[in-house]
């Protein structure tokens, strides 16, 4: 009998999480999932071995997680950036332990999910390999955590992979992210405040997201020590994006230019995905009209 593979999914009780889990469920995978705390009704998924730990706490890591796994994919890391003692931690410290809790007993391969913030203040489009210091701890911290495992799989060769992705969305995103606090606000018929939206952003379907991480485990070979950008590959000014949501649903009123941009603010953020298309065979299939089309039609039956 065919021996089942093993994952770690490190934040699977978050958004991106709770996706993976599932795409891995339909698999026959055997899934484990490790957070800070237990999945939120919506995203609770049977056929999961759910492990409560805080990942920059080592000594309770190890405890917790003493086994193989065929792959880890990190997805974790502290959601409220204010605290930026415990977003380092999170974000770079819990990195840095689950490294060393595995490096004896290597996985086929360690997927870390990075941002195109990590680019700092670089001009669009991002290409991986360039780049600037980021200012911000979070980014700041992801940045950090890649440095890391670059030089752990020079030296080590520790099998890595880093995928900076850029504004993911879809169904059972926290309403903390533009795209479901704007459905939620037209489906209420609301008067909402928002910035003048002539920033250029790069938005990625949650279905394609998935895939992106489920081919790059796929495509190991390549993928390994490798720095791959995950976006849509088209951008759009949010300005527009929060009109089609309104357009769609109907009702509500936004109102632009309430919210004042950041002194820093890049106005154009997006990158070049040439790399995904030739290492790990992908490039996104859900436009932002499908995408927007079955994440309001979720909330709206919720």
């Amino acid at each position: 009998m065919k021996k089942k593979t093993k994952i770690l999914i490190v934040g699977g009780t978050g958004f991106i999480g709770y996706h993976l889990s599932k795409s891995c469920i339909k698999k026959n995978w055997n899934v484990t999932s490790i957070s800070t705390r237990r999945p939120k009704k919506k995203r609770f998924l049977n056929k999961i071995k759910y492990v409560i730990c805080d990942i920059s706490q080592k000594n309770e890591l190890k405890k917790k997680i003493n086994e193989k796994f065929d792959y880890v994919v990190n997805l974790g890391g502290h959601v409220d950036h204010s605290n930026t003692k415990k977003t380092f931690r999170s974000h770079f410290i819990g990195l840095k332990n689950l490294t060393e809790i595995f490096e004896n007993n290597k996985p086929k391969l360690f997927i870390q999910l990075g941002s195109g913030g990590e680019y700092g203040l670089c001009k669009s489009p991002h290409r991986e390999g360039k780049g600037k210091v980021p200012k911000s701890t979070y980014y700041k911290s992801k940045y950090l955590a890649t440095k890391l495992l670059i030089s752990l799989y020079k030296k080590k060769n520790f099998p890595i992979s880093i995928l900076r992705l850029y504004q993911a969305y879809g169904p059972r995103q926290d309403l903390n992210r533009l795209i479901p606090i704007v459905i939620y606000n037209c489906l209420k018929n609301k008067r909402f405040d928002c910035s003048s939206g002539i920033q250029f952003r790069n938005f990625v379907y949650i279905d394609d997201v998935i895939r992106s991480i489920m081919n790059t485990l796929k495509n190991k070979q390549n993928a390994k020590g490798e720095i791959i950008n995950i976006g849509s590959g088209k951008t759009i000014q949010v300005k527009n994006v929060i009109t089609k949501i309104r357009k769609k649903i109907g009702k509500g009123f936004p109102l632009f230019g309430k919210i004042k941009l950041r002194k820093d603010e890049m106005i154009k953020v997006y990158p070049s995905i040439k790399k995904a298309k030739k290492l790990i065979k992908w490039s996104p299939k859900i436009s932002l009209e499908k995408g927007l089309k079955k994440t309001i039609s979720f909330y709206e039956s919720t």
